[in-house]
């Protein structure tokens, strides 16, 4: 189950980025699933600060590659 992994993934990035969970479900989780081809659930998507998609990940959640990702953004 991902909810445990993003709940320690929120805790451990408080302060360096905001973490926004949607349900594919829900009106506004169709339409952005629909805008970035979200097929399987779940579906994690990191965004640097322009808003730009940079990392892109189905299925279990990597939490240690996340952060690497976020990492490299600060750079």
């Amino acid at each position: 189950m991902a909810k445990p992994v993003v709940d320690r993934l929120e805790r451990d990035l408080e302060g360096q980025a905001q973490v926004l969970r949607l349900s594919a479900w829900s009106s506004v989780g169709r339409q952005l699933a629909s805008r970035y081809n979200v097929r399987g659930v779940p579906t994690f998507l990191l965004f640097d600060g322009t808003g730009e998609l940079v990392h892109y990940q189905v299925g279990k959640l990597d939490a240690d590659r996340v952060k690497a990702e976020i990492d490299a953004l600060g750079r």
